[in-house]
Order: C-alpha cells, then structure tokens, then sequence
C-alpha cells in the first residue's frame, strides 16, 4: 500500500515539473543544447 502511494506521488511530481518546463519554454532550450552538441559532434558546429 504504501510502496504504490510513493509511485503515484511520484508520477505527480514528475508531472508537475515537467508541465512547468513546458510552460517555461524549458524544451525549446534543451533541443537547442542537443542540436549544437550534435552538430560538434559531426563537425559542423
């Protein structure tokens, strides 16, 4: 009982902090990040 009340606060958390990074444009900067470490990485950048 108690093992599945931590999984679903958990899940809600991770919810909760992952709608605010979308809110925050948080996404647009992480793809920004991978975009340039793959263009180094292939030698573009």
């Amino acid at each position: 009982m108690r093992a599945g009340v931590f999984q679903i606060l958990l899940l809600f958390t991770g919810g909760v902090l992952l709608v605010f990074g979308l809110l925050h444009g948080e996404a647009f900067e992480i793809l920004k990040k991978a975009i340039l470490v793959c263009m180094e990485c292939i030698g573009l950048g």
